[in-house]
């Protein structure tokens, strides 16, 4: 058998082999994928928790934004009644208003129609009482226009009282 470079490269070959299991490259190998398996496990694991943990998150914020809509809906709600309230009271107020202001107006017509009648019938009588001291005056003598004119001016004291 000859010793060409075929078997020196088989000789070399099979003393690498042994030189790698010798230094138990293999199981340091294995050792290196195993802790890279488990690192990629963690880390899967962690990914899974953060992933709930976010899901839940997303959760309780939905929950919280649901619980805030409600909560503005009411208070829309009570603000719209409190609108109304407000409105119905002012328009009772300006009613009122309205009809007091009425009442008054109608109160000083009727004292200015009073005035107004009370003036007139005080002119009549004036009136009256000059042209009856003017007849009376024309026609009777000193003594008997001044017992007339008592007389007169009593009865239109008794009828204006």
């Amino acid at each position: 058998m000859a010793l060409d470079a075929t078997f020196y490269a088989l000789v070399g070959l099979i003393l690498f082999f042994a030189l790698i299991a010798y230094l138990k490259v293999p199981g340091m190998i294995a050792k290196a994928l195993d802790a890279r398996a488990d690192k990629i496990g963690n880390e899967l694991a962690e990914a899974k928790r953060l992933r709930e943990e976010a899901q839940s998150l997303v959760a309780e914020y939905q929950r919280k934004r649901k619980d805030a809509e409600a909560e503005a809906a009411s208070i829309v709600a009570a603000a719209q009644r409190e609108a109304e309230m407000l409105t119905a009271e002012a328009k009772q107020k300006t009613e009122e208003y309205v009809a007091r202001r009425t009442a008054l107006s109608e109160q000083k017509i009727k004292q200015a129609e009073s005035d107004a009648i009370n003036a007139v019938r005080s002119a009549a009588v004036d009136l009256a009482i000059s042209a009856a001291e003017k007849v009376l005056s024309a026609k009777t003598d000193a003594g008997a226009q001044d017992t007339l004119f008592q007389k007169a001016l009593g009865e239109v004291k008794s009828r204006l009282n």
